[in-house]
C-alpha cells in the first residue's frame, strides 16, 4: 500500500475544507465533487477527507456540485467552462484550493461580483457559478442581505413547502412567532412564512442574535425582538413583548419561549394552535410538563422527525461545531493549546450529535474516544470503531474534549480538573452550564483570555489548565454561522410541515408532545433527494387485505396448512 499523505498535507486539506465551509456555510456531506489538477499527494489527502466527511466523487458523466481546483489555472478554467453548462438553478461552487499559488484565474470569466463575504458570482459565465478561494479569509463584512439571498437559493425544499402553504391560503390571518437562532437561514424561514401569508414576529436570545440579520428583517417589515447586547432581564422583556403580540403558533429552539409563555402568559395558551420544538434539549422539559399535565398546548416534536435528527443533529452539527472549534484554535498561538494533527479527542455523548462530532473528528485525523452513560449507545460507539471510556478517565490525555449531550454539568468539576493541561474544551450544541464553569470558579479557579472566545481555566496550585471555548456556549452558533444551509433547509421544511399540521389539526391534537406526521418526513426527503440530484425508489403500494376476511397467520413453511 502506498504511503498516505504526510501530516502537513493532511493539515492543509483540513484547513482548505474548513475555509470553504466558513466562506459558504454549505455542506460537505452528500455533495458530488471533482478534483482538478494539483500534486498527487494533495489530491489524495483532499479526496480522502471529502469522502470521509460524506461527499462523493462524481463519475465522469455526472455533473458536480463542487469543483476543487488545485493546480494550473488554465486547466481549471477549461474545467470550469465545461461544468458551467448545467440546468438553470443548479449551483456550481468552484473552489480555488491551490496550496501554494492560486489555482483559479478569477479574471478569466469576466467581471466578478460579491455574492456573500468570501464568495464571488460570475454573471458573465452563469448565474449559478460561484468562486471561493481557500487561500484567504472571508471579508469581515456583515453583508446580511447578501447572506440571506445566498441562503435562500440553497433552501429549495423549504421554498417548495412554503409555496404550498401560500397557494392553499392556510396561513392568512395567522400570527407565527419564530424564536430561534437569528442568522440568515432563520431569517429566510421567517420571510417564507410572511410570503406564505402569515404575520411573523421574531425573537432571539442575545448570544444567538446576528444584529445585521435582525436589521435586515426589520427593513423587510417584520417586528424583531432581539438585541445581541441584551442583558438577561432585557431578554426576558423582549421575549414577553413578542408573546404579547399573541402568536397563534410558536416555533422554538430550546423551548425557552414555550415555557416562558406557560410561566408568564398562561392566558395566551387557550388562544394558540400550538408550537413546534426544534431540539432534543427543548423536548426534555416539555415531556416532563406533559407528564405532569402542565402542558397547555400541543407541541410538535420537530426534533424527532427523521429528516431533522438524522441530518441536522448528525451531519449539520457535526460539521459546523468541529469546524468552528478548529477555526478558533487556528487563531490561538501554538503554545496556548495542545492540539496536534492526528491527535486525540474525546466526545461526551453518542446520540445523533455525538455520532456526527465523532465522525468529523475522525475524518480530520483525530483518534476518538467516546464517553457515554447509556450502555447501548456506548456499545454502538465501540462497534463504530471508537474507544469507549468513562469521561473523567478519557480526558486525561485528550487534546480536544467536546460535549454532545445537551445535559447540564456534563463536563463536571471533576472532569475539568482531570483535563490535560492546554486541552481544548467545547460544547457541540446543548444547554446552558453544560460545562460546569460556575462550580469551577466557586472552587477558586480563574479564567484568563488566551484568544478570541477562548479562556484558560486555571485551578488553585495549578500552573496551567484547559482552554474553554466561548464559556461552554453552543460553539457553532456563537463562534460561527450555524449549521450548513442545506441542513437547515431540511429542518425548516419539517418546521413548515409542523405549521401545516397545527393549522389543519391543532384543535384536535392532545395537549402533549406529539410526533410530526410521517408523511411530512417522506415528502421532505423526496424533495431533498431531488435537490441533491438523486431520487428514491418509487413507493410500493401494499396490497390491502379484504375487510371482510380475517388475516391468515398460519405458517406455510411446512407445507399447505389447509
Amino acid at each position: 500500500m502506498p504511503p498516505g499523505p504526510d501530516v502537513a498535507t493532511r493539515s492543509w486539506a483540513s484547513a482548505a475544507v474548513r475555509r470553504f465551509a466558513a466562506a459558504t456555510n454549505l455542506l460537505v456531506a452528500a455533495r458530488r465533487f471533482r478534483l482538478v489538477g494539483g500534486d498527487a499527494r494533495d489530491r489524495q489527502a483532499l479526496h480522502a477527507l471529502l469522502t470521509a466527511l460524506g461527499a462523493r466523487a462524481a463519475a465522469d458523466h455526472e455533473p458536480v456540485d463542487q469543483l476543487w481546483c488545485l493546480g494550473d489555472p488554465e486547466e481549471s478554467t477549461a474545467a470550469v467552462e465545461r461544468e458551467a453548462d448545467r440546468p438553470r438553478g443548479a449551483t456550481l461552487v468552484v473552489v480555488d484550493a491551490g496550496r501554494h499559488l492560486p489555482a483559479v484565474d478569477e479574471d478569466a470569466f469576466g467581471p466578478v461580483t460579491p455574492a456573500r463575504p468570501g464568495v464571488l458570482a460570475v454573471p458573465m459565465l452563469s448565474d449559478d457559478v460561484f468562486l471561493v478561494s481557500t487561500g484567504r479569509d472571508p471579508e469581515d463584512d456583515p453583508a446580511a442581505d447578501a447572506r440571506l439571498r445566498w441562503a435562500r437559493r440553497s433552501m429549495p425544499v423549504s421554498r417548495a413547502v412554503a409555496a404550498e402553504l401560500r397557494d392553499g391560503g392556510l396561513l392568512r390571518g395567522t400570527r407565527v412567532g419564530v424564536a430561534m437562532v437569528l442568522e440568515p437561514k432563520t431569517a429566510v424561514l421567517s420571510l417564507l412564512l410572511r410570503d406564505a401569508g402569515a404575520e411573523v414576529v421574531v425573537y432571539a436570545h442575545a448570544d444567538e442574535t446576528d444584529d445585521a440579520v435582525a436589521d435586515a428583517l426589520r427593513r423587510a417589515g417584520l417586528p424583531v425582538f432581539a438585541e445581541s447586547t441584551a442583558t438577561t432581564a432585557r431578554q426576558k422583556d423582549l421575549a414577553l413583548a413578542m408573546l404579547d403580540t399573541r402568536p397563534h403558533i410558536l416555533l422554538d429552539d430550546g423551548a425557552h419561549v414555550i415555557r416562558l409563555a406557560h410561566q408568564e402568559r398562561p392566558d395566551l395558551l387557550p388562544t394558540m394552535l400550538g408550537a413546534a420544538e426544534e431540539t432534543t434539549s427543548g423536548l426534555r422539559p416539555l415531556r416532563v410538563m406533559a407528564a405532569r399535565g402542565a402542558l397547555g398546548i400541543p407541541v410538535v416534536a420537530v426534533n424527532d422527525a427523521r429528516t431533522k435528527t438524522f441530518f441536522d443533529n448528525r451531519y449539520g452539527t457535526g460539521q459546523s461545531t468541529v469546524f468552528a472549534v478548529l477555526d478558533l484554535v487556528d487563531g490561538l498561538t501554538s503554545g496556548a493549546h495542545r492540539i496536534q494533527p492526528g491527535g486525540s479527542a474525546v466526545v461526551a455523548g453518542y446520540g445523533h450529535v455525538g455520532e456526527g462530532v465523532a465522525l468529523v473528528l475522525r475524518a480530520l485525523g483525530f483518534t476518538v474516544t467516546v464517553a457515554e452513560t447509556d450502555p447501548v449507545r456506548a456499545l454502538q460507539a465501540l462497534f463504530a470503531g471508537y474507544a469507549v471510556a468513562p469521561l473523567v478517565d478519557a480526558v486525561r490525555e485528550a487534546e480536544v474534549v467536546m460535549s454532545a449531550t445537551g445535559v447540564t454539568d456534563t463536563i463536571s468539576l471533576d472532569v475539568l480538573r482531570a483535563c490535560a493541561p492546554d486541552a481544548v474544551v467545547a460544547v457541540a450544541g446543548g444547554v446552558e452550564h453544560e460545562v460546569a464553569l460556575d462550580a469551577a470558579l466557586a472552587a477558586g479557579a480563574t479564567l484568563s483570555t488566551v484568544g478570541r472566545k477562548a479562556e484558560r481555566l486555571t485551578f488553585p496550585r495549578a500552573a496551567t489548565g484547559p482552554v474553554v471555548l466561548d464559556r461552554g456556549g453552543c460553539i457553532n452558533i456563537t463562534a460561527a454561522e450555524g449549521n450548513p444551509v442545506e441542513i437547515m433547509d431540511l429542518s425548516f421544511a419539517a418546521q413548515l410541515g409542523a405549521v401545516r399540521m397545527l393549522l389543519e389539526h391543532g384543535d384536535e391534537l392532545e395537549r402533549a408532545v406529539v410526533p410530526l406526521d410521517p408523511a411530512v418526513d417522506e415528502a421532505t426527503a423526496r424533495a431533498a433527494l431531488a435537490a441533491f440530484g438523486s431520487r428514491a425508489e418509487p413507493p410500493v403500494r401494499v396490497a390491502e387485505h379484504p375487510s371482510d376476511r380475517e388475516p391468515d397467520v398460519r405458517t406455510s413453511r411446512f407445507g399447505d396448512p389447509a
